[in-house]
């Protein structure tokens, strides 16, 4: 394979042609924030926190998307990018709830991201106008709040929750829901601009949608905002305690593929049942019975017994 040199904060390195900035940057140790991508995802850059400042370019690009050159050099971690990173995080944490979202957070802090300096965080859409005045909050000249297209928490089946108001619009659910993975189009992004939301067909409920709850969406959502009922029920209830649980990997039980899971437990209960992306048979994908059907050990049992 043909191997394309480049320079990467001032080190020389060679990496196979189609290889990404962002693959270059990680053959070098170097740390490079990502929220919308995945190794098994295609790269739709739009949260904008792995750019990196390329010489003779314009503006900062996206490492994850834009593919290496020869003669390339690239600055991974200069003021401008740092900047450019900070804002980004502080924009995203002004206007989702990120209490779920670790890896989010942990960038925040990396970059000294402040979200405060934006005023209050965006009410739920719909509030009214009295209420997001006494909130703090602004809404466009035609009574719409435009700060926020948050909706109230989805729970309309027993096995996951939808909680927008967590939603970066990330786009790995829709990738994961469609050919990437699944090729189930169950979610798709509706709207556009302040508008633009994760949604099934004509907003129906999950049940009447083509949703086959395989969970791979779950599988990829860095923020929570598509989280296992369970897991959601236990932290309603101040009940979720990860010192207390453990992860073990098994081979789901129902057919002979040999799918790899992640049963995370708590008091002795499977809480959530997640797969490895770096496993190659399945690559974090499962059907509804290896993520939802394990549970079965359980029998009847009623939850926290």
């Amino acid at each position: 394979m043909k191997l394309v040199p480049l320079e990467i904060d001032g080190q020389a390195i060679e990496v196979p042609e189609g290889s990404t900035i962002l693959d270059a940057a990680r053959e070098l140790g170097v740390d490079t924030p990502t929220l919308c991508w995945a190794s098994t995802l295609t790269p739709v850059n739009v949260c904008r926190v792995c750019v990196v400042e390329l010489e003779g370019a314009r503006t900062l690009v996206p490492s994850c998307a834009r593919q290496v050159e020869p003669g390339m050099k690239v600055l991974t971690d200069s003021e401008r990018v740092r900047t450019s990173r900070k804002v980004v995080l502080e924009l995203l944490s002004s206007s989702v709830d990120t209490s779920t979202a670790p890896t989010l957070r942990a960038f925040a802090a990396r970059y000294g991201a402040t979200p405060g300096r934006f005023g209050p965080v965006a009410p739920p859409a719909g509030l009214n106008e009295r209420d997001a005045a006494r909130a703090g909050h602004h809404h466009s000249s035609d009574g719409a709040c435009a700060e926020s297209v948050h909706q109230p928490r989805k729970v309309d089946n027993q096995l996951y929750i939808r909680d927008y108001g967590k939603c970066i619009t990330c786009y790995k659910c829709v990738e994961a829901c469609g050919t990437d993975a699944q090729n189930t189009f169950a979610i798709a992004v509706a709207g556009r601009g302040f508008e633009a939301r994760i949604s099934t067909e004509y907003n129906v409920p999950l049940p009447d949608s083509a949703c086959v709850y395989c969970g791979n969406c779950i599988n990829v959502c860095p923020t929570g905002a598509l989280m296992f009922k369970s897991e959601a029920d236990l932290r309603d209830a101040g009940n979720w305690r990860e010192a207390d649980q453990t992860t073990t990997r098994t081979i789901c039980p129902y057919c002979g593929v040999g799918c790899t899971l992640e049963l995370t437990v708590q008091d002795n209960r499977i809480v959530r049942v997640m797969s490895p992306p770096e496993v190659s048979v399945t690559q974090g994908n499962l059907c509804v019975k290896g993520r939802f059907g394990v549970t079965y050990v359980h029998g009847n049992e009623p939850a926290g017994e």
